[in-house]
């Protein structure tokens, strides 16, 4: 299927490149305004900002905790 509405996931790979762009560029450790200011400052889709909107309020101290959390949440994970 190709349409983006139906396909629009964690598991869609542009989606999955903006997010790693994201964490790959931000210093840890960040919480989740950090994370989703950074998203916004890099100009990604709103689509991303969501992802990173939903996460929990605490603390991150890698981005392989964010990866982890954003995985565990019915994404296959993002490879940084």
């Amino acid at each position: 299927m190709t349409d983006t509405h139906l396909n629009a996931g964690l598991n869609d790979e542009p989606i999955d490149d903006e997010i790693a762009e994201v964490l790959r560029d931000l210093k840890f450790p960040a919480n989740k305004d950090d994370i989703v200011d950074a998203a916004r400052a890099a100009g990604v889709s709103n689509d991303v900002i969501a992802v990173f909107d939903g996460l929990p309020e605490q603390d991150y101290a890698s981005a392989d905790a964010v990866e982890q959390l954003l995985g565990s949440n019915g994404g296959s994970g993002i490879s940084i």
